[in-house]
């Protein structure tokens, strides 16, 4: 069985005559929204990306073909996964499920890690997100830690986020990155992003200026043969922001009710970001929509300097 990457032309043509190009998840069209807002941002990413110079290649696994550059028929037809109303199937997909996806002919959709793994495959160095996956806390027990930070640690993609999900342990999350010789860059801030607030206590590796700077260094990691991606913490806009203070209650009440909820596993991070949306009377999603769109503008000008060379 030979396994080959579908492109979009567009995709294709970009690579081939070294323009820049953006990867894109595709979990957060079907999984992260409901219907039709989830379409609505799938399309707006890609349109922010095209205003700012470089092609959009959102990734996902469509009837089992590894697809980069989803079309829009394929990328509605992910979304339609968020509407209950509709019977589209579309599983969440990290590393462990790639393959086992494609092989049964399913739709899969990339998260953090997967698209990291499509990205590399295809030669995409920049890929936007909103944050990442971490530590969660209780991992000294659970030993809960996802798949987006092995990947970090292996996968040579640069991953424009806005830190990592406030929901999880954030001083442990960068400890793991540290011993995994994972970059933490921030763009233009210190203090490491907690994704719905700028705030965190903690500190990037380095602060940079913007987009030139950030492109010379991942020039400089693939000519010293180091392995593994690089984290561009970039804040979510102020004007969006929700205070520390506030969000932290969100969260702890949110996690309270999961506990007494029996709550485990796999189910613990889509509960939390519900409660986290109904607690907040809808600001922690208007702050993902925001942190979201402002990553995918940052990605795009940072493949533009790196295409530079």
């Amino acid at each position: 069985m030979t396994i080959e990457l579908e492109m979009s032309p567009e995709v294709a043509e970009a690579l081939r005559h070294g323009k820049p190009v953006v990867a894109l998840e595709s979990t957060i069209i079907s999984h992260g929204l409901p219907w039709p807002a989830n379409l609505d941002l799938a399309r707006d990413l890609e349109n922010i990306i095209r205003e700012n110079g470089a092609v959009p290649a959102t990734v996902g696994v469509f009837n089992g073909r590894i697809t980069v550059g989803l079309n829009d028929e394929q990328i509605t037809e992910f979304a339609r996964a968020g509407d209950p109303k509709q019977d589209v199937k579309v599983t969440k997909i990290s590393r462990r499920d790639l393959a086992t996806v494609v092989a049964l002919k399913q739709h899969g959709a990339t998260t953090v890690a997967t698209t990291m793994i499509i990205a590399a495959m295809a030669g995409i160095r920049v890929f936007a997100t909103g944050g990442i996956g971490g530590v969660h806390r209780g991992a000294e027990t659970s030993m809960d830690i996802s798949a987006d930070l092995r990947e970090l640690a292996a996968t040579p993609v640069a991953v424009v986020c806005s830190g990592a999900k406030s929901i999880l342990d954030l001083p442990k999350t960068l400890e793991y990155l540290e011993t995994h010789g994972v970059p933490v860059l921030g763009y233009g801030v210190e203090e490491f992003p907690a994704f719905h607030s700028r705030e965190s206590g903690l500190y990037v590796d380095q602060k940079l200026t913007g987009a030139e700077e950030v492109a010379a260094i991942l020039q400089v990691r693939e000519e010293l043969g180091l392995i593994g991606g690089e984290i561009i913490a970039n804040p979510i806009p102020e004007e969006a922001a929700i205070e520390k203070a506030v969000i932290d209650g969100w969260i702890e009440d949110a996690l309270k009710a999961a506990d007494a909820d029996g709550v485990i596993g796999k189910k613990v991070t889509p509960y939390l970001l519900s409660k986290l949306a109904e607690l907040s009377g809808g600001k922690s999603i208007d702050a993902n929509l925001a942190l979201v769109k402002n990553n995918a503008r940052v990605a795009a000008h940072i493949a533009r300097e790196f295409a530079k060379g």
